[in-house]
């Protein structure tokens, strides 16, 4: 009712100031609150109070197969509503920066060009997700960041300004181990990460890491690509330290990694 609204951070593309219409064709000035790239979520504010809201539902509930509705305005069609079902859930796709986007719920909600930052709700009208893509050519494949993700990025957007993430501060890439380095120092992943290189006066510089370090686990978590490691500073937003397991000269070192 503030006059918060949430939409897609391809859709704010880097602006600040926007108008919003309402069905009744009012138009009212909006400004980008902040905007998280990394999850394809933006909160915008409209200069307008006591305005009709939805719900933000939970989507650690939605189950496949459960009918949604996406809602948008596909194609400049203003107001347009289609039904599917939940086809999958706990997928994941890439974010414009790179990173992942976890648990992204896929359905079979017709979507298009324009259903992009509007909201997938249940039949009881709570928005599980905000629409965000679908493959090109394919039908009835359409994607949404669930709103267990959009909850959380509003939070820290509205405490902090910005969504927080540990950094490590280093350069790295997946590499494979060989078998017979992985026998050798019973490995339970022929994948690690490779560090390239360290920023200076990073946590990372500080905890002991070096370049040609093969990270192979993270908190007890095994680490095979460069994704595991941002899951794990995602997950641990708050944590103290992290332990980190590297190879180093034929050894495997454990270091602690505190902000």
């Amino acid at each position: 009712p503030d006059g918060y609204s949430v939409t897609n951070s391809h859709v704010v593309n880097g602006r600040s100031d926007f108008i919003a219409e309402t069905d009744e064709g009012d138009r009212i000035d909006a400004t980008v609150v902040g905007d998280d790239p990394a999850t394809d979520i933006a909160l915008l504010r409209l200069a307008a109070r006591d305005l009709p809201f939805a719900e933000i539902g939970d989507s650690d509930s939605i189950r496949v197969g459960q009918l949604v509705i996406a809602m948008g305005s596909p194609l400049g069609l203003q107001s347009t509503v289609s039904t599917g079902v939940v086809s999958a859930i706990g997928r994941s796709m890439r974010s414009g920066d790179g990173r992942l986007i976890e648990n992204v719920l896929q359905h079979a909600a017709p979507i298009n060009p324009g259903n992009s930052g509007g909201p997938l709700v249940d039949t009881r009208g709570r928005v599980v997700g905000v629409n965000t893509a679908i493959i090109q050519g394919a039908q009835g494949i359409g994607f949404a960041v669930p709103s267990s993700t959009v909850r959380w990025v509003i939070g820290e957007i509205l405490a902090h300004g910005k969504v927080r993430r540990r950094q490590l501060g280093i350069s790295a890439s997946s590499t494979r181990i060989s078998r017979g380095f992985l026998r050798q120092l019973d490995l339970l992943s022929d994948q690690a990460v490779e560090i390239i290189d360290i920023s200076a006066g990073s946590v990372a510089e500080r905890a002991g890491l070096l370049p040609g370090d093969l990270i192979v686990a993270m908190n007890d978590r095994l680490i095979a690509s460069v994704d595991d490691i941002h899951r794990i500073l995602t997950r641990f937003p708050d944590a103290a330290s992290l332990d980190v397991s590297v190879i180093r000269e034929l050894e495997i070192h454990e270091l602690r990694v505190d902000w």
